[in-house]
C-alpha cells in the first residue's frame, strides 16, 4: 500500500501554475497568507499551498518571523500551509505586495518582466488547493516553509522539463493545457513532499518520519490498504513482524497517537470524503470504514467532526 499516495489523494490536490517570471534583481515582493493569497489566485479556496521553482539564478525566501533562506537554480520553496512569506534577489530591498506582480483572477499562467536589470532570477510559481476537515496526516506534519531540491532528485530533470513544456503549451494556448499545466503543479508539489520525507533527519519525530520507519511504516501501510478490517494491535504487530508492546511504543512515538487511535482517526476522514462525494447511504459508508453498525459510526463521527454524518453531507 502506498500510505503517502493515499493520504495526498483524500484531500483531492487541485493546482495550477500561475506565474512565469524573468525576474531582474533588485526585486523583492511580499505574498500574503493563504485566505488573502486566494482572493487573488483562487476565490474561495479554503486552503492553499504555494510552490516557487526556481529555474534559473539564485533568490531570497523568508518565512515572517524565521531566518531567510538562500535558494538556487533547481531548487523548489514549498510553503504547504500558505503562511506569508518574502521572496527577492535581496531582502534588504523594500518589498512590494505579490498584487503588484500578479493580476488577480487571470486563469492562465502569466508571463511577467520584473525589477530592476541585475541578475536574472527565472521563477515559476504554483498553487494548490486542498480539501480537509481534520487534521491531515500529511499535510499538518510539513513545516511552514522547506527547500527541495528537485535538479538532484531522480525524477528532477523530468518535471523540469515537464514544466518547461507546459509553460510553452499555455503561452501557446493549445487545446487542454489548462488541463496539463494542473497535473504538472500537483507532481511538482508531491515530489517535493517526497525529497522533504527523503532529507528528514534520522530521529525527527512525526507521521512522515513514522511512514518511513520500516515497522511503523508497514503497520501504516496496512491500515490504509484494509481500513475496515478489525484490527487489533495484535494482528498489526504480528504482520509487520514486530512484539506488540515495541509497535505500540514506537507507533505512538513517531505518529503522536496510539495505532487504534491512529485508525479510528483515519476512518473518519476516509468517512467524511464519502459523505461528500457519494451518494450512498449511511449504513454502506459506515461498513466501508469498519463500522458494524450505523449508530455506532454515527457515534464515533460526532465525536470527531462534532455533527453528525448527515448534517455533515447536508452542509458539504
Amino acid at each position: 500500500m502506498d500510505v503517502l499516495s493515499d493520504v495526498l489523494r483524500t484531500i483531492r490536490l487541485e493546482g495550477a501554475l500561475f506565474l512565469n517570471g524573468d525576474m531582474r534583481a533588485p526585486w523583492c515582493f511580499n505574498v500574503p497568507k493563504s485566505s488573502d493569497l486566494a482572493q487573488v489566485l483562487k476565490p474561495g479556496a479554503p486552503r492553499l499551498a504555494i510552490c516557487h521553482l526556481v529555474l534559473q539564478g539564485q533568490c531570497w525566501a523568508q518565512l515572517q518571523g524565521a531566518e531567510p533562506i538562500r535558494v538556487n537554480a533547481g531548487e523548489v520553496i514549498a510553503v504547504p500551509h500558505g503562511d506569508p512569506h518574502v521572496l527577492g534577489s535581496h531582502l534588504r530591498h523594500a518589498a512590494v505586495d505579490v498584487e503588484h506582480v500578479v493580476r488577480p483572477q487571470v486563469p492562465a499562467v502569466q508571463r511577467i518582466r520584473y525589477g530592476g536589470d541585475g541578475d536574472r532570477t527565472v521563477l515559476v510559481c504554483s498553487w494548490l488547493t486542498y480539501e480537509g476537515d481534520a487534521p491531515n496526516p500529511v499535510m499538518s506534519n510539513l513545516p511552514g516553509l522547506f527547500i527541495t531540491a528537485l535538479r538532484s532528485r531522480p525524477a528532477g530533470p523530468w518535471i523540469e522539463q515537464s514544466v518547461s513544456f507546459v509553460l510553452g503549451d499555455a503561452a501557446a494556448r493549445a487545446p487542454g493545457s489548462e488541463l496539463l499545466v494542473a497535473k504538472v503543479a500537483e507532481l511538482l508539489f508531491a515530489e517535493v513532499v517526497r525529497g522533504y520525507i527523503e532529507s528528514m533527519p534520522a530521529n525527527n519525530p512525526g507521521w512522515l518520519a513514522g511512514l518511513r520507519d520500516p515497522h511503523v511504516g508497514r503497520c501504516l501501510a496496512l491500515m490504509h490498504g484494509e481500513p475496515a478490517r478489525a484490527w487489533t494491535v495484535e494482528a498489526l504487530a504480528q504482520e509487520s513482524h514486530i512484539s506488540r508492546s515495541v509497535l505500540a511504543d514506537r507507533f505512538t512515538e513517531l505518529v503522536g497517537a496510539p495505532p487504534m487511535h491512529y485508525l479510528a482517526h483515519w476512518r473518519m476522514i476516509l468517512a467524511a470524503g464519502m459523505l461528500r462525494r457519494d451518494q450512498v447511504n449511511l449504513a454502506r459508508i459506515a461498513e466501508g470504514v469498519g463500522y458494524e453498525s450505523e449508530a455506532a459510526f454515527n457515534r464515533a463521527f460526532k465525536r470527531e467532526y462534532g455533527v453528525s454524518p448527515g448534517v455533515w453531507r447536508h452542509n458539504g
